[in-house]
């Protein structure tokens, strides 16, 4: 024979799929492979070449290979009951596309391999048609896995929520399983009941079995508690596990996410530069750990980040995500363009659609963000996207849905202070729902002392009311424990309003003290000072003879991609 399979098989295992494409195209042209009487030679070759398209990411070409390995099956005998193609070492196998080099044609693992293909380019439902007409049996703990996570995709929770099970029947450690079960809302209790069902090699009472069982079932309880949105009581059960498995990555990363969600935002950059000191190419929620950033403002931390992402991996969604959030105080525009690539690799990437949807605000397009805010709250909902739904109705003048998603909130948040707020800032829009908004800041408050974000809406209420001192009182407590510039802003705005200039002039420095770039500070500074020199701070400005061209400010910057 000219060109060995076996030589391409050696190449395909270390990975040198560029020698292996063009090694290929000899051996699918040999004489020996395109004799008609040997179709099932054709299809050990068809799949080998699919196996290289598949390794250098050209799916189509893999996906066209394939399928034509599985037509020249269909042209082979049958041999009665048990098919050499069914054999038992092929069905043990490992179904990745870069391991295929058996001397028999598994036909489940090549539908398995074209479903694969099918999913990396998008076309989800094709490759759910494809894994189903493998027979339930016959499916391994990866394609299981994969058919979960393409249910879900559908929507169809509870075929998914069976594939996941199954899992877990083969093995409990698939943590992803476990993730997902929470997230469709199985029981900790349901969950944990399926680790029993599963063949183990250690025995049941070993004190190493019984120990490891007992941080698993933990995890599955932390994960549930997450998806309940009892975060607290997650965080509780993770610091447990982090205390037995000290620098634990994943664990400081779950942390980490999730104190950025319910707003700690100190807990959380501390906790997501921890893991950076033990991985530094750790790109899982580090998208997160840039927003929290840019609010900070920390932009040198920022750009570090930007250029570590960029040298890791480019094309992540979590690097695209990052770049979005670099970019959106001196680009908005490019922002965005980042934040939709980032979903076009990805488009069940949470943060990027509430990067998106937040964006989609701050360019004055309320109805673009309540259909991103609806994307992430369908994929994972938290706080974080019932937020930014109401704020996207009220800015399109729906209170009616914008308290109903408030309301939602807080029955799936029974604890949650940020949920309460989220009611009161609907009914502070009207003035007759005022006195039910103060209510319910004052029960955020009561629930979460610290909530800085319900004492400034409620120093804004008094305000509006003409309750100018209750304002300053109440701000003024929360300046002995907070150095925040929000919190020096919104002191001096009221100073402002009630001509106290002195007063608000301070505080407006000790805000940009805090942070230079705050915009509210700058403008409120700018306006201060001109009321000061007795000039109407709302007179329009002239304009300067030598005012740029309009197009001469719109250069684009030249760093950073």
């Amino acid at each position: 024979m000219e060109v060995s399979k076996d030589q391409m098989s050696m190449l395909l295992e270390n990975n040198l799929f560029e020698s292996a494409q063009m090694l290929g195209c000899f051996l699918v042209s040999s004489p020996a492979s395109n004799q008609e009487p040997n179709p099932y030679l054709k299809a050990e070759y068809l799949v080998l070449q699919g196996d290289v398209f598949y390794g250098g990411k050209e799916y189509r070409r893999a996906l066209s290979a394939y399928k034509q390995a599985l037509q020249n099956c269909k042209s082979i005998p049958r041999q009665g009951g048990n098919s050499t193609r069914t054999s038992l070492s092929a069905t043990t196998r490992s179904p990745s596309p870069s391991s295929f080099s058996i001397s028999t044609i598994n036909e489940n693992e090549v539908k398995f391999k074209v479903a694969l293909c099918l999913s990396a380019l998008n076309e989800h439902r094709s490759a759910l048609f494809e894994m189903e007409s493998i027979p339930s049996k016959a499916r391994t703990l990866r394609m299981n896995l994969t058919m979960g996570k393409l249910y879900r995709i559908s929507r169809n929770n509870r075929s998914a929520s069976t594939c996941y099970k199954e899992c877990l029947r083969q093995c409990p450690y698939v943590l992803e399983a476990i993730t997902a079960l929470a997230e469709l809302g199985v029981s900790s209790k349901e969950i944990i009941l399926l680790f029993s069902q599963t063949p183990t090699k250690i025995g049941r009472f070993s004190s190493d079995y019984q120990d490891s069982q007992r941080w698993l079932n933990r995890y599955v309880e932390a994960q549930c508690c997450i998806a309940s949105n009892d975060y607290k009581g997650g965080l509780d059960i993770f610091a447990e596990i982090l205390s037995r498995f000290p620098n634990n990555v994943h664990i400081l990363l779950e942390i980490a996410k999730i104190e950025a969600i319910i707003g700690r935002s100190d807990e959380a950059i501390m906790n997501f530069e921890k893991v950076r000191m033990i991985d530094p190419c750790v790109l899982t929620y580090m998208d997160e750990y840039a927003i929290l950033l840019k609010s900070k403002p920390d932009h040198a931390k920022l750009n570090k980040l930007v250029h570590d992402m960029l040298s890791t991996d480019p094309a992540r969604p979590e690097t695209l995500v990052t770049l979005s959030a670099h970019w959106e105080r001196k680009d908005k525009r490019r922002a965005f363009s980042y934040a939709d690539k980032s979903l076009k690799i990805d488009d069940r990437h949470v943060t990027g659609h509430i990067m998106k949807g937040n964006l989609y605000m701050s360019l004055n397009r309320p109805e673009g963000a309540v259909a991103e805010f609806k994307i992430a709250q369908d994929l994972r909902a938290d706080i974080r996207s019932y937020q930014g739904l109401v704020r996207a109705y009220l800015a399109l003048s729906k209170s009616k849905e914008a308290l109903f998603t408030a309301r939602e909130a807080m029955k799936a948040m029974q604890q949650s202070a940020k949920a309460l707020k989220l009611v009161g800032d609907v009914h502070a829009v009207n003035s007759s729902g005022r006195e039910k908004a103060r209510k319910f800041y004052e029960s955020a408050l009561r629930l979460e002392p610290g909530f800085l974000g319900a004492a400034l809406a409620l120093a804004d209420l008094h305000v509006l009311e003409g309750r100018n001192k209750e304002a300053v009182s109440l701000l003024e407590k929360y300046l002995k424990n907070w150095a925040d510039d929000s919190l020096h802003i919104k002191i001096a705005q009221v100073f402002a309003a009630t001509n106290m200039l002195s007063d608000a002039l301070s505080h407006y420095q000790a805000a940009l003290r805090i942070n230079p770039q705050n915009e509210a500070g700058k403008k409120g500074l700018e306006r201060l000072e001109k009321q000061m020199k007795g000039m109407d701070p709302d007179a329009p400005e002239e304009e300067e003879e030598n005012e740029p061209e309009d197009g001469e400010g719109d250069q684009e910057d030249p760093d950073l991609v």
